[in-house]
């Protein structure tokens, strides 16, 4: 039967030949997905055991990210989700429910912080926030109905480095999930599972994307069981992650081992400029002896990344901070971090039990350009400071 003009436009009879096997992995789009056969219909998540069912639960360009990033976590399955912040929320909503007891270390990120104590308290979950330095002394807080207990190392903003594996030896007597905001390591520096961390997430828009010009997440956890809970849950609300954007991603990944080594070799040369000014109280830099936490970190770390914040001493005012930012010219004002990009934050008080002074805090994060003209960049700014 001859087909007509439109009928071809939409279901064409050709196609190009076979036999092209790229380097770079291909990009499907897609929502519905055509199945194999009518008896085998089923809207089922689980697409690694299945046939593809639809889209939004990933597409081969997807499952091929989750699979890169769980195997150089060292775990078994990957979920990709939108965004750090939405792999943060699946943690939450997969292992707290109403009545349960969660422990959020107090350095943790802030919107994490902010989806804690304005979101779960309203699905009637308590929320604490503990101690980032407590270590294996979080047994004192644990409750009958304490579900989970989340870490982050080092801390958001103010670079605490947490004893992983005290933290983790005590939930695991308690039957307590743990999870790791992994970011900062890249899921590379620090192994989270052979520290017994359960499940681990990384904000991949930060050193997986690299160039500041995606936003993804991803959870990746070992134990089937709790595989099968965060599965549901991310079927459930939908976090379906665009395969341009996990395209993006895995190229990434092919740089990303040569951009973490000379992300840490200029951050710490930066960090060192700043450790000998006298306007300086403290670097927080997990690689300086003077950061807290930094014999933890010198144990289980493989290496700093490109992240350090500065807290300046008491006379230096807001105003002289503000000044001093706005002079710079190669450090971009922006939030974020894990790009090729200098990047600079002021912050005013975090209202944190933190030991430091976080209303004179800046965070730094060094991208590829030049140490020499950062640091060049910093001295001319100084003048303003001054």
């Amino acid at each position: 039967m001859a087909l007509d003009w439109q009928t071809k436009l939409i279901q064409p009879a050709v196609s190009a030949p076979h036999g092209f096997y790229s380097l770079a992995t291909p990009t499907f789009r897609g929502s519905t997905t055509i199945l194999p056969s009518a008896a085998d219909v089923a809207d089922h998540w689980v697409q690694i055991q299945r046939p593809y069912r639809y889209g939004s639960y990933g597409t081969p360009t997807t499952l091929e990210l989750g699979a890169r990033i769980a195997e150089i976590e060292g775990a078994e399955h990957c979920f990709i989700t939108p965004g750090g912040q939405a792999a943060i929320a699946l943690i939450y909503l997969a292992f707290a429910n109403a009545g349960t007891h969660v422990l959020v270390p107090d350095s943790v990120y802030g919107s994490s912080r902010e989806l804690a104590q304005r979101h779960l308290k309203r699905l009637d979950i308590d929320v604490e926030f503990y101690d980032p330095l407590m270590g294996g002394a979080i047994q004192s807080l644990i409750r009958n109905n304490t579900r989970l207990i989340w870490c982050e190392s080092p801390g958001s903003i103010t670079m605490e480095i947490q004893d992983i594996p005290a933290i983790t030896a005590v939930a695991r007597r308690s039957g307590i999930v743990t999870a790791l905001d992994n970011t900062y390591s890249a899921g590379v520096l620090f192994h989270a599972f052979s520290h017994g961390i359960d499940v681990s997430m990384q904000a991949l828009t930060k050193y997986v994307g690299g160039h500041s010009d995606l936003c993804l997440g991803s959870v990746t956890v070992r134990q089937a069981e709790l595989y099968r809970q965060l599965g549901d849950v991310h079927q459930l609300l939908g976090m379906y992650a665009s395969p341009d954007d996990c395209s993006l991603a895995l190229r990434g990944l092919q740089t990303m081992g040569v951009r973490l080594s000379h992300l840490e070799e200029s951050a710490l040369a930066i960090a060192r400029f700043f450790s000998e000014q006298p306007e300086v109280h403290a670097v927080l830099h997990p690689a300086l002896a003077s950061c807290p936490g930094h014999a933890i970190w010198s144990r289980d770390f493989r290496g700093s990344t490109s992240v350090f914040s500065v807290v300046f001493t008491e006379r230096i005012s807001r105003e002289a901070i503000v000044r001093f930012i706005q002079s710079l010219k190669m450090f971009k004002l922006g939030f974020g971090w894990g790009g090729v990009t200098s990047l600079v934050m002021r912050y005013d008080d975090l209202g944190r039990a933190a030991s430091v002074p976080t209303e004179r805090l800046v965070r730094f994060n060094v991208g590829l350009e030049s140490v020499e003209d950062l640091i060049a960049d910093l001295r001319a700014a100084w003048t303003a400071l001054r």
